[in-house]
């Protein structure tokens, strides 16, 4: 039997207990509480995905009764991340172009779908709300055309507003907003196309802007300490000095933290500000408002460049361009930069085509009006890492080699070879090849074989020259006239004679070809048809005054020298030998 103090001991001390297999799983609160959790965050779940639903029925309902403005704007709220936005909008005389960014989400293939029945969204000048889009009256009008752009943009171009309405403050396809202006911008004046920075390139350590308004001389240098260039970095800007500064391009230093890192550099915003005198020896700053945004000039590393590049500006050539780059590529011609102005018709199709079939053609979209010469600039620093000579000229214009009593007609590959000639010289930066114009030859309808083989009569003497340039042999600024640029200290140009080489402009065609060209000139500097002034010049039509009206002989003009010689070339050149066929034909 226990002594009292066994006792005392056991009952303080008791013996362990053996634990069951049970041990391992978690209590049976643990479990309650977790149980209680999920039940509770299902119905808080259950209750918001409710409202949110019925939040967009509402939406929807209320939308449908109001023109269908704003669906797609509830559903992009609901997961923060618009697809597009209206960066911004600039005024041309015919259109209104709107920059729009596109999230990283929407690809190419979106990009250019949503052009399918998009509208251009205007709202009434009496509406009672800018807030909204669901007060007062809108209206909407079909782009005119969308386009792929740099920096993951699209170019939208908007039909000039309806009276009594705004310039357009969003898109809208299939009676939903697809994008809008934001807010703080509705009410800012619009971009004017006559005072822009509108593109911006980096050129090894300095960066090229090119601004619309500040020289409106041809062939004249500014004074680069009269101007800066202003770059954008998330809240603050930098500035640098211009180093030259000539017609539209400004070229500056790159600020320290850009030319440290390039790659960073991509998609900044740009412009340029310049100083105007005023009385008692002070000056004004003015910023100029800008679109541009630095894309790079460096593309896919080339290790061997290409002999001879061209270059050219067009609008609406979709009918001609196929039997010139063919011609061209026959003559050695290898690589192709299109800067499509705008145009509306199958180009786009045509090029890519082209390219499909190994023309090596690309198309770079640029639809500022009146700028050729900024144009040729930027393509001129485009081409310089690929190419070792790039042509300058239109699609209406075709080399020619005239027939040599001692080595007969040039063949296959004649252009590219005769460039090469120039490729070592230490001096020779330009070659010049004079242009012969030719007039309709009679002809009242588009030549079926094409300009080539139609068009056999022209004016005696040549009007001017176009050129083939080395791109390092440039000047500083680019500045060009665009028959020629200007080059640096210590090159020089040769004038390839006419016995060599000529140039067949087709400058007066047939009338419904030449009444489009009437309308639509892309040059900044050649006198301009319509106005009344250098009614002599050689930019213009001899005779034909400033009205588009056909002359009762127009298919007679400019006809003096009856010349078959580039036709009779490419019939017995690039004809099939069989069928006489041209590879062009059955395109035109």
């Amino acid at each position: 039997m226990d002594s009292p103090e066994q006792r005392r001991k056991r009952k303080r001390f008791p013996k362990p207990t053996k634990l069951s297999s049970l041990r391992h799983f978690p209590p049976v609160r643990s479990i309650f509480y977790t149980f209680c959790f999920f039940v509770f965050f299902y119905l808080i779940f259950r209750r918001y995905t409710s409202s949110f639903h019925h939040v967009v029925e509402l939406e929807l309902s209320k939308l449908s009764t109001l023109n269908q403005i704003d669906s797609f704007r509830v559903l992009s709220k609901s997961n923060k991340l618009p697809q597009f936005k209206i960066e911004d909008r600039v005024s041309f005389p015919d259109h209104i172009l709107l920059l729009v960014s596109k999230s990283s989400g929407a690809g190419t293939a979106i990009g250019i779908s949503i052009g399918n029945r998009l509208e251009c969204v205007y709202r009434g000048k009496n509406s009672i709300s800018d807030s909204d889009l669901s007060d007062g009256v809108v209206t909407g009008r079909n782009v005119l055309s969308v386009d792929e752009y740099n920096d993951n943009r699209l170019l939208v171009r908007c039909p000039l507003p309806p009276a009594n309405f705004s310039a357009p403050i969003a898109l809208r396809r299939r009676g939903l907003i697809i994008d809008t202006v934001e807010d703080k911008d509705k009410n800012k004046p619009l971009n004017s196309w006559e005072n822009l920075a509108y593109e911006a390139v980096i050129d090894g350590y300095t960066a090229l802007i090119f601004v619309k308004g500040i020289s409106h001389r041809q062939g004249k240098e500014s004074d680069p300490t009269q101007f800066s260039c202003h770059f954008g970095l998330g809240g603050y800007m930098l500035a640098s000095r211009a180093i030259t500064a000539a017609q539209e391009v400004v070229r500056c230093v790159l600020p320290t933290s850009i030319l440290m890192h390039p790659d960073k550099a991509r998609g900044v915003r740009v412009t340029v500000s310049f100083r105007t005198p005023r009385a008692h020896g002070r000056a004004d700053r003015f910023l100029v408002p800008s679109v541009a945004k630095i894309s790079s000039s460096e593309p896919s590393p080339q290790i061997i460049k290409h002999e001879l590049c061209v270059c050219t500006m067009l609008w609406n050539q979709a009918h001609s361009i196929r039997e010139w780059i063919t011609y061209h590529s026959w003559l050695g011609v290898e690589k192709w930069f299109v800067y499509d102005n705008n145009s509306d018709d199958e180009i786009k199709t045509v090029i890519k085509n082209l390219d499909l079939e190994g023309y090596n053609v690309s198309r770079h979209v640029w639809p500022w009006i009146k700028t050729q010469e900024a144009g040729f600039s930027h393509c001129a620093i485009r081409a310089q890492s690929e190419c070792n000579w790039v042509s300058f000229m239109d699609v209406d214009e075709f080399y020619y080699f005239p027939h040599n009593p001692i080595s007969g007609f040039g063949g296959r590959g004649s252009l590219r070879a005769l460039v090469s000639n120039f490729t070592t010289s230490s001096s020779i930066g330009e070659i010049r090849t004079s242009c012969h114009s030719f007039g309709p030859s009679g002809l009242t309808s588009r030549p079926k074989q094409g300009v080539t083989v139609g068009y056999t009569c022209r004016l005696q003497s040549p009007e001017r020259h176009k050129s083939i340039i080395r791109p390092d042999a440039l000047d500083t600024t680019l500045m060009n006239v665009v028959h020629h640029f200007y080059l640096r200290k210590g090159f020089t140009f040769i004038n390839m004679p006419q016995s060599v080489a000529t140039i067949n402009h087709y400058k007066y065609q047939v009338w419904e070809v030449f009444r489009a060209k009437f309308y639509r000139r892309v040059a900044t500097y050649v006198a301009d048809w319509r106005d009344n002034q250098n009614e002599g010049s050689r930019d213009r039509a001899p005779g034909l005054g400033t009205e588009a009206i056909e002359p009762p002989d127009w298919r007679l003009r400019f006809c003096e020298v009856w010349d078959t010689g580039l036709r009779d070339f490419v019939l017995a050149n690039l004809g099939d030998v069989s069928t006489g066929v041209l590879p062009w034909d059955r395109y035109i």
